[in-house]
């Protein structure tokens, strides 16, 4: 008496979680349509235009002699406008000691790498949850079925097993694109990160080098 009235909780429960799954998979799907728009929107916007070769570029600023050539050399490069303007923040502080400038380039960096890993723990979230509740509105539905197979009510086994096939097409969906647009992401973000590093190493050895001179 006291495992069936078990089961019967555990029954409830597992009933009352069917709806709000299905829900949580729709807004899954419709977040991971939004994520494939701001990517394509991204590709025209950011990543098509960073086009300039940094060996080039690297030259360019190891000519420079004062600050403002500096920093007309990076407002007039082919960079991503993130990088333009993180750059330009560590140069718009002059009076800084050589110690002070070197943290803020860190913080800029460190600051510019955390807006890239907001965008990519969207996805990461997306393709981590996906399947677990795609997992879970394939089991739920099949209780009902099963208990519907045992009283030959095919009707209600067909639905059951209709439910649980569309939420695994769901939950994977959502699960596969997302984790395409986070390995895509991760690629692009990687080589933003690594090109504004290495600028921001090299103005500050360029400033020490103008300082000495």
């Amino acid at each position: 008496m006291e495992l069936s009235r078990l089961n019967q909780a555990m029954r409830a429960i597992a009933s009352a979680m069917e709806n709000p799954v299905i829900i949580l998979l729709l807004l899954l799907l419709v977040v991971t349509i939004f994520l494939i728009g701001w990517l394509i929107s991204e590709i025209f916007t950011e990543h098509r235009h960073l086009k300039e070769k940094l060996p080039h570029l690297v030259d360019v600023l190891n000519e420079t002699k004062t600050g403002e050539e500096t920093k007309e050399a990076i407002r007039k490069s082919r960079l991503l406008k993130r990088q333009r303007n993180a750059l330009l923040e560590l140069l718009s502080h002059p009076d800084i000691t050589p110690l002070m400038r070197e943290s803020l380039a860190a913080r800029i960096v460190e600051e510019e790498q955390n807006v890239y890993s907001r965008r990519i723990r969207i996805s990461d979230i997306i393709a981590k949850i996906g399947p677990i509740l795609g997992l879970l509105g394939t089991l739920i539905p099949l209780g009902p079925g099963i208990i519907a197979l045992g009283q030959g009510d095919t009707i209600t086994l067909s639905s059951s097993l209709l439910t649980a096939f569309d939420t695994t097409i769901l939950g994977l969906l959502s699960a596969g694109t997302a984790m395409v647009i986070s390995t895509i992401r991760k690629s692009w973000y990687n080589n933003y990160m690594s090109v504004l590093e290495t600028l921001a190493e090299c103005i500050l050895e360029v400033e020490k080098r103008n300082v000495k001179a």
